[in-house]
């Protein structure tokens, strides 16, 4: 068989081509619910191809042509089969979420489905590149081609203007969101604005502040904060959800659920670093949070006993340096399976290390896997299981609605179990502490409202079920604070801005950045 031989140019107009037609079923799908325009979803197809063609034109050479467009039709199939399958964009805040990715995570994205797309659009094209051989070429002949190529781009971008002016305009000022959903362009920029704000910006000397912190209350306290993964607020029974999914917690005095809270990001990767930090959400990023105390900081440096527990994707930093314990790798029975452990885990041996602190001040941070998708089905153990029939896939486009809500709310039922199991626990240590709950989840989930699953869309954009995070607390009979004062609060808009203040005045730690307008508990608190 004859080897193919091709110019870069043709190469690059034959790939450029592939990119668009293969790989961007889903922005051509939004852009006619849009337009509903066949005619115009075909320009825009062009405009695509022409600023593929062109970038491809501007950077690469007979030494790289290759291995970019490898790697280029690679991800690109991968990018593809995401934002198909889940209705994700590949900003910057997600391509953060991949590089802090661990192995179980990525393990339950796997699947047949994912390699066969891969195969068809990223392998296979990847093969024909390989075995393409490329035309040794004059420089000045080669150069006048993409000279020649990008008159013709220029030349086509006019054409299409005059074509279909008013599309244009509504295209580029009313419906921008439209070119997050482009492949590869969008997560080349998204990249490029990650790798820029990650390792190019200058490096951020680390700022500790609260350094005059220390602790008032004269009294011992015990307050278990319960990190959540992924629970919507509507799906919990206690804020009015159709079933029975907090069957343990609307049995136990004194609970309270803020049905209008918002999170800071619709990712883990944004939302837990950025509500444990000074900075608001306007104010946030990640090399600022990351190189500034956190309040768990704080806490610990005013005397507080702290102990982080992680049973999910880490701690994004924010327990970085304080004890931490990891119980993603653990095989302790019953709890964990086949390298999963159920949240129960959390619990292991936490009644002996209290008991080794009495008489200290403790905050015990549970960071939970919650309702982590798409394997819902794994999130509780078997005898959580109550609303059938569940998605037991990680291909939820793949599964009936009603199936998916189901998984999902079996793992609301199993959070519902171990919020009150964190309250027994406290029970039990109220001789010895002043003892409190509080529940908050890092972000929604979208369970394939309009085609849209899991989490991560540009906050922007995202649907009021990824911003919507359940948030719950529970006081003992001592602890300083008015209960009816609080179930008058409760349906008050708060963020997790408010997080980094209430935490503070919950462990009576006094600091100057304590701000007493945020602590969503200060009008509440009993003072002696």
């Amino acid at each position: 068989m004859k080897k193919i031989e091709l110019t870069q140019t043709q190469l690059i107009i034959i790939s450029s081509l592939f990119f668009v037609i293969f790989d961007n079923y889903v922005f051509f799908e939004k852009s006619y619910e849009v337009f509903h325009n066949v005619f115009f979803v075909i320009a825009l197809g062009f405009l695509l191809f022409i600023v593929i063609s062109t970038l491809l034109s501007l950077i690469s050479n007979r030494f790289i042509i290759k291995p970019l467009l490898i790697v280029l039709f690679l991800t690109s199939s991968a990018a593809s089969y995401f934002m198909k399958s889940y209705g994700v964009i590949i900003n910057d805040n997600m391509i953060q979420n991949i590089f802090e990715t661990d192995a179980k995570e990525v393990e339950g994205l796997l699947n047949l489905n994912l390699f066969l797309h891969i195969f068809f659009l990223g392998i296979l094209p990847s093969i024909f590149v390989l075995k393409v051989k490329i035309k040794k070429e004059p420089i000045f002949k080669e150069l006048l081609s993409r000279i020649k190529l990008i008159i013709f781009n220029v030349v086509m971008v006019v054409i299409l203007y005059f074509l279909f002016p008013k599309y244009w305009v509504s295209f580029f000022r009313m419906h921008k969101t439209l070119r997050m959903y482009t492949n590869p362009t969008y997560y080349i920029y998204s990249l490029g604005k990650f790798i820029k704000e990650k390792y190019l910006t200058k490096p951020v000397k680390f700022k500790h502040i609260g350094m005059d912190a220390k602790v008032e209350s004269k009294e011992p306290k015990l307050i278990i904060f319960v990190l959540g993964e992924a629970a919507r607020y509507d799906h919990f029974s206690l804020n009015g959800y159709k079933r029975d999914t907090n069957p343990n917690l609307e049995k136990i005095k004194n609970v309270i659920s803020f049905n209008n809270v918002y999170s800071c990001g619709t990712e883990t990767a944004v939302s837990v670093p950025c509500m444990f930090s000074i900075y608001t959400k306007s104010e946030y990023s990640d090399k600022k949070a990351k190189n500034t105390d956190s309040v768990i900081d704080i806490i610990n440096r005013a005397g507080v006993e702290v102990l982080w527990r992680d049973n999910d994707s880490g701690s994004k930093g924010v327990a970085k340096r304080v004890n931490y314990e990891d119980y993603n790798h653990e095989n302790i029975k019953p709890f964990c399976k086949n390298g999963n452990c159920v949240d129960e885990v959390l619990f292991y041996k936490l009644q002996e290390w209290i008991n080794k602190h009495k008489g200290k001040n403790i905050l015990i941070v549970l960071h939970t896997k919650g309702s982590h998708g798409p394997e819902y089905y794994k999130r509780y153990p078997k005898e959580f299981e109550k609303f059938n029939p569940v998605c037991k896939s990680n291909q939820l486009q793949d599964c009936t609605k009603e199936e998916v809500i189901n998984a999902y709310d079996n793992t609301i039922l199993y959070t519902d179990y171990i919020l009150s199991k964190a309250i027994k626990l406290l029970k039990k240590n109220e001789k010895d502490f002043k003892v409190a709950m509080f529940y908050m989840a890092d972000h929604g989930e979208s369970l394939g409202e309009n085609g849209i699953y899991l989490h991560g869309m540009p906050y922007f954009i995202a649907p009021d079920a990824q911003k919507h995070p359940a948030t719950i607390v529970w006081f003992g009979k001592n602890f300083d604070i008015n209960i009816s004062c609080v179930r008058k609060i409760a349906n008050k808009h708060f963020t997790q801005d408010n997080l980094f203040s209430t935490l503070l005045g919950l462990m009576d730690v006094k600091t100057k950045v304590y701000d007493k307008n945020m602590d969503i508990f200060y009008k509440c608190r009993i003072r002696r």
